[in-house]
């Protein structure tokens, strides 16, 4: 993957532990690795190909001027996950947010903290034995779509399958979507939860209906 890389933007921001720090406000200092494929802007040379390294550096200034974190790791994690969210062709960055103003009592040059964040694809099985299950189905569909850190890709054609496991119960519609998510897969697993519990699963039966 092609990278785009941004050095030394100074951001004036409220962001600290301290009251006086989010009162008073210092510098922080960005750094960025911007992912993303320049190919096609190279060739046909057109901004519109390509992240614009400008705008993202005023979206990062933006961003972190109108909140504010007691933590780094809180403020360059929500700033990376809003750069991806806002710049499509943006498949992931490394940020890294020092604070060289920070409040110790030492010499000392800078304090970071660097993170590398992007969108990762994964493929979910879906399917349902109860009910409405092609509406079961597409309400799990529309939940992925509302997820703000989801991008709901393709999706199979439902099919008809035998139970599994030696459970006497109905025949299930199964498919699978494609999607691409900056959850990690534990999160991502958690949210699947969450939209079956919203559904009313409940889980009885090992092999059982659903």
């Amino acid at each position: 993957m092609d990278e785009i890389h941004i050095r030394g933007l100074d951001v004036f921001a409220h962001h600290g532990v301290f009251p006086e720090e989010t009162r008073l406000g210092q510098h922080f200092i960005v750094n960025a690795v911007l992912y993303t494929d320049i190919r096609r802007a190279g060739l046909i040379d057109a901004l519109e190909q390509t992240t614009d390294y400008g705008a993202v550096c005023q979206e990062i200034t933006r961003y972190l001027q109108e909140h504010t974190w007691k933590l780094l790791e809180a403020a360059v994690e929500h700033t990376a996950q809003h750069l991806l969210q806002q710049f499509p062709l943006l498949s992931a960055v490394d940020l890294e947010l020092e604070k060289p103003q920070a409040p110790i009592a030492l010499p000392f040059g800078t304090v970071s903290v660097k993170i590398h964040r992007g969108w990762r694809r994964a493929y979910v099985a879906l399917g349902s034995n109860l009910g409405d299950k092609r509406g079961y189905i597409q309400g799990a569909l529309d939940g992925l779509r509302q997820h703000p850190q989801m991008r709901v890709g393709r999706c199979s054609t439902l099919i008809t399958t035998a139970p599994y496991g030696g459970v006497e119960q109905n025949d299930f519609l199964n498919g699978a979507v494609e999607l691409d998510t900056l959850l990690t897969p534990w999160e991502l697993l958690d949210e699947l939860h969450r939209l079956e519990q919203l559904a009313g699963r409940e889980r009885k039966l090992r092999w059982g209906a659903r």
